[in-house]
């Protein structure tokens, strides 16, 4: 059973009953109506829904479509618009502001709530991938890696670094990256060290 939290935004008190009565039927949670566009933004901060369910034409200075705006860039909530009106150019700035969602009335509740349904998987999945680029963003910038020419000392293995001083490899790769070194003899130095044990004894 669904439990997010929708805030509708409609200037008709009967549209808004009969909303209401879908969407609790279906398990949703009404959060909270508004009747027009400063209304809305002021409810989508108090109540912060899952969903807002916006109307195009509203009371006051904002239109539904101004109100989507704000709400999207200030708490990225999805938007799907309920209306009446299908004209070219109120189409094409509903798709400016970028809605989950575009449903005409009068419409079928079935129709709705399936609309409802998609926004919000499609939302979910939107900030699953976003929470992933953020972690890969974070592991990328803790990753420290060599390239390009490195001058290393033929003889004793120091590299200079790019302000001209040598260091010892284990230093400069300590310094250059994220590995940690710990000291022991490969088997050739090992057999070098015994044999040379052997003849100071």
């Amino acid at each position: 059973m669904a439990h997010e939290k929708i805030l509708i935004v409609e200037d008709e008190e009967i549209v808004v009953l009969d909303i209401r009565s879908a969407l609790e039927s279906s398990g949703y949670v009404v959060a909270a109506t508004a009747n027009s566009g400063d209304d809305a933004i002021n409810k989508a901060a108090e109540v912060m829904p899952d969903l807002v369910l916006m109307d195009i034409v509203l009371k006051g200075t904002l239109d539904g479509i101004n109100a989507a705006d704000k709400i999207h860039a200030l708490f990225n909530i999805p938007i799907i618009y309920l209306t009446a009106h299908t004209d070219e150019s109120t189409l094409q700035r509903a798709k400016m502001s970028q809605p989950f969602g575009y449903v005409v009335k009068p419409f079928r509740e079935r129709d709705l709530l399936i609309t409802i349904e998609f926004a919000l998987y499609q939302s979910a999945m939107e900030k699953e991938r976003s929470a992933l680029i953020h972690q890969l963003e974070d592991a990328l910038s803790q990753v420290k890696t060599l390239s390009g020419m490195l001058p290393i000392c033929a003889a004793c293995k120091k590299i200079r670094d790019d302000k001209g001083y040598w260091n010892h490899i284990e230093q400069y790769l300590k310094e250059h990256s994220d590995a940690e070194f710990t000291h022991s003899f490969c088997p050739g130095c090992a057999e070098k060290i015994i044999k040379g044990s052997d003849k100071k004894m």
